[in-house]
């Protein structure tokens, strides 16, 4: 009668005449084994169609295939584009993904995070910004031996556990950009309060001004929330101004999308009467009309390495994955920005 079960590690070590724990061995790319004993059993278990139970490794391990995402951010997109990278660096593995927003302002923020990780037995965790700037996170991380990697707009930790771009300078080099092609009034409008990727731009933004010895007026600048919404009554309150600004530089791509929508609600052609510049190079960015300037973040190339860096040693014999800590944006000229009619 054919034999209709399925496979067992049981029948795997029988058939490969080594011990059970030889074979867990071998599916968990111990490198405590020969090439020979760990091609051997690598032959018999894909002659047997025997398929490892998740469940079964994580109980051994303590610890399951999960990498968890934690954030509380407003840009959808951004963190759409994190899931991205992480989902790519953990393709062909058994690793899955969990995402868990927070809200990082509640008193029971870390307890709740505390909850998230044990129940959860997460493998490793990646925290975006603004909860990655908390270190009561990142210690308590290590308290409860979860392996975590901080995603940010400046380096907050060693590079086994921080990935960074370099927010400040990007920002200043791209102002530089308005500046060279005359516009000597240019507004800002700020990311959230509290995020250091908006503390970062916004420095980035005055050391450019500052440079140039064009003064700021607490005029020019206006709050925003990362969001199109923000982005459209920052801008209303900025073209109000007499002389208004001949350029907006906005911390992100959906507040400068909502400029773009203010300045045609208002019958201004762009960039003839304003030019507009915003950060992120999301996919609608380079879609609209007029397609957006913007600095390009490697947003999915750093959250690409955040979960290498959480899976380093895990595979090929246990050998550490080198992965940089550091990611440079960069300047992506579009149809926004022209020099300025007066």
């Amino acid at each position: 009668m054919k034999k209709t079960s399925q496979p067992t590690i049981n029948d795997v070590a029988h058939v490969s005449g080594v011990s059970k724990k030889t074979v867990s061995r071998v599916i968990n790319n111990s490198p405590l084994l020969n090439d020979d004993t760990r091609q051997r059993v690598l032959g018999v278990i894909k002659d047997l169609g025997f398929v490892p139970n998740p469940q079964a490794r994580a109980l051994a391990l303590r610890r399951n295939f999960l990498i968890g995402l934690v954030h509380d951010n407003p840009n959808a997109q951004m963190v759409l584009n994190v899931q991205q990278g992480i989902l790519e660096a953990i393709r062909d593995t058994e690793f899955e993904l969990v995402v868990r927003p927070v809200n990082r302002g509640a008193p029971s923020m870390l307890e709740d995070v505390r909850h998230f990780l044990e129940r959860q037995r997460l493998f490793g965790v990646v925290l975006l910004p603004p909860v990655s700037e908390n270190d009561s996170l990142a210690q308590l991380c290590d308290e409860i031996g979860c392996r975590y990697v901080r995603m940010g707009s400046a380096k907050l930790d060693d590079d086994e556990h921080m990935v960074a771009s370099n927010d400040r300078e990007a920002v200043r080099e791209a102002t530089q950009y308005l500046i060279d092609e005359g516009h000597k009034r240019i507004a800002w409008i700020s990311g959230p309060h509290g995020f250091r990727s908006a503390r970062e731009r916004r420095l980035g933004f005055e050391d450019a001004l500052g440079a140039a010895k064009i003064p700021l007026h607490r005029s020019m600048v206006a709050d925003g929330n990362y969001t199109f919404d923000t982005g459209v009554l920052a801008a209303e309150r900025l073209l109000d101004l007499s002389p208004r600004p001949t350029a907006i530089f906005a911390a992100n791509d959906e507040m400068a999308t909502g400029v773009l929508y203010a300045a045609r609600q208002r019958g201004l052609d762009v960039p003839r009467d304003l030019s507009i510049l915003g950060f992120d190079d999301t996919p609608t960015a380079g879609h609209i009309w007029p397609p957006l300037t913007t600095v390009r973040w490697p947003i999915v190339s750093m959250a690409r390495a955040a979960a290498m860096k959480l899976l380093a040693g895990v595979g090929d014999g246990g050998e550490a994955v080198t992965e940089p800590s550091m990611f440079l944006s960069t300047l992506i000229r579009r149809a926004s920005v022209a020099r300025p009619m007066d």
